[in-house]
């Protein structure tokens, strides 16, 4: 586990609820956030406890109820041929 200095508890506290972070050495960056809420947010995310076809079709369903399936967005089957056309 990192431990802060005083004065980056300080930084931290008045930050809020949290903070964002970038290494230096490779730009990766990071959020701090406290762990009651990385906790739901990690709840929210988890779906290990789901089988691959069960996933697939939660996956599913939501295209539906997103309306991926209306007839108009067939369009979007053939976007890269048509964008070719559209912009050579």
């Amino acid at each position: 586990m990192l431990e802060l200095t005083a004065p980056q508890w300080r930084d931290l506290k008045l930050a809020g609820s949290e903070v964002s972070l970038c290494d230096p050495e490779s730009g990766q960056q990071y959020v701090v956030v406290k762990a009651d809420v990385y906790a739901r947010l990690r709840q929210l995310l988890d779906d290990s406890d789901l089988s691959p076809a069960e996933q697939l079709h939660l996956l599913a369903r939501s295209g539906q109820e997103a309306g991926w399936d209306d007839p108009a967005m067939d369009v979007y089957d053939c976007y890269d041929e048509s964008r070719g056309k559209l912009c050579p």
